[in-house]
């Protein structure tokens, strides 16, 4: 069994990994850091700049703002100032209104919002906003996770100070304080520790699964969820585990992408990669009747798994999250069909042999289309690991070594395919609509 003091590092960081959130993670931390810069200042401010990173700003664009109706980053800058609180973290605009909706509607209206790239940084997840009333002035900064605040002050951040903040965009990106993980050391911990202490992994659980099924009650983004669940879907998927699967995945995805004010369970400051690395092993071990042990420890086993896999990938990349949320419910699943390491490294391997490539375009409601491919092929790679099957070594950017082909994944999706990232966000910014 691993020891005491290695397992409560590893507590300690699904603890901080795994939260919850409302609507999708980059606009509520663009409006976190808009409430704590306004906090700061100490009254409404006249004027917003926001700085954003290119990932930030990809992510923000196109997805539905919970309880407003409206998508995009301003109604979002707008809200963080005239009704978020810091300390709700991402869940930043819990006390909505319709009249301070109206008010951020208003605020908008008067060209007070004004958003742009930020120079000269490597940090892909970074937001720095300024706040302006009168001749005061305050800023806030958030950067490399999603509530992490590296800097709040009066006055101007000036670039000195921001070099002293991110070293690494001189010198490479810090280690960590975090405990480093591996495979072997993520599947001992998940199937070994007492289970009182991974107990509160089933949150994701009572979190998800209860937004996939508020989904069903509105109408949200492109309703997969529901297109699943109907007659002519279940005339050709079946009335299964699989459809079941796919559906409530789907129907998470559905409401969170379209605006619905449900909190779901975050993975890696994504609820997307949240709802991927939880719905599929829940439903697998509700229909499969494993016992409410082998789901702890499997749930366990999938959201520490995306973990792992995003130590190395980091918060934002080119790589779509789902490709890793959905590596991690492979594993899940695997173990939940009785599977040991080997299987569930098999899993992994056939994961990365499938899946790697597939680009983040932004969050928008069609993200439910790439949760469903994700969860696919996460079963898919579950039954070939169970029959003994996997992608060798002598195939694509698959290794021997697990880690080794986790981190030739990563490597690909952190620093090979950021042209396509700059890519994608040109295509964006230059569309006609």
């Amino acid at each position: 069994m691993i020891d005491q003091a290695t397992r409560e590092r590893i507590i300690a960081l699904v603890h901080k990994e795994v939260v919850p959130a409302i609507g999708c993670t980059e606009p509520m931390a663009v409006a976190l850091c808009t409430a704590r810069a306004t906090e700061q200042l100490g009254c409404k401010p006249e004027s917003i700049e926001a700085l954003l990173s290119a990932n930030i700003l990809k992510n923000a664009m196109g997805v539905g703002i919970p309880g407003t109706g409206m998508t995009g980053l301003p109604i979002a800058i707008a809200l963080g100032a005239l009704v978020g609180k810091s300390d709700y973290q991402l869940e930043v605009l819990r006390d909505l209104t319709p009249e301070t909706l109206k008010a951020g509607r208003q605020y908008i209206e008067e060209d007070r919002i004004h958003i742009d790239l930020k120079k000269g940084i490597r940090e892909k997840l970074y937001i720095e906003i300024v706040v302006t009333a009168g001749e005061r002035q305050a800023t806030a900064v958030i950067a490399k996770g999603h509530t992490e605040f590296i800097y709040i002050a009066d006055g101007l951040l000036d670039d000195a100070s921001l070099q002293e903040l991110l070293p690494e965009t001189v010198a490479g990106v810090p280690e960590s304080d975090d405990i480093q993980l591996n495979l072997k050391l993520v599947y001992d911990f998940a199937t070994t520790a007492p289970l009182d202490e991974i107990r509160f992994i089933l949150e994701t659980r009572d979190y998800n699964m209860k937004a996939s099924y508020e989904a069903l009650k509105g109408n949200y983004g492109h309703n997969l969820g529901k297109s699943i669940d109907r007659p002519l879907a279940k005339g050709i998927l079946g009335n299964s585990i699989y459809s079941h699967m796919i559906a409530r995945t789907a129907s998470a995805c559905d409401a969170r992408m379209g605006g619905a004010m449900i909190p779901v369970m975050s993975n890696s400051g994504s609820g997307n990669q949240g709802i991927c690395a939880t719905i599929p092993v829940c439903v697998y071990a509700q229909e499969n009747e494993n016992t409410e042990e082998e789901l702890i420890r499997a749930l366990m086993l999938s959201h520490l798994t995306a973990i792992y896999i995003k130590q190395s990938l980091g918060k934002l990349s080119a790589l779509c999250g789902c490709v890793v949320a959905s590596t991690g419910s492979s594993v899940g699943i695997t173990y939940l069909m009785g599977g040991d390491y080997a299987r569930c490294c098999a899993s992994v391997k056939n994961m990365v042999a499938n899946l790697t490539g597939m680009i983040c375009d932004g969050a928008k409601p069609s993200c439910s289309l790439k949760l469903t491919s994700g969860v696919s092929t996460a079963i898919l790679s579950a039954l070939l690991a169970m029959e003994g099957k996997c992608v060798t070594s002598q195939e694509g950017i698959v290794d021997d070594d697990i880690d080794r082909s986790i981190h030739n994944l990563t490597a690909i999706g952190a620093d090979a395919m950021n042209i396509t990232d700059e890519m994608v966000l040109r295509i964006m910014t230059t569309k006609g609509c």
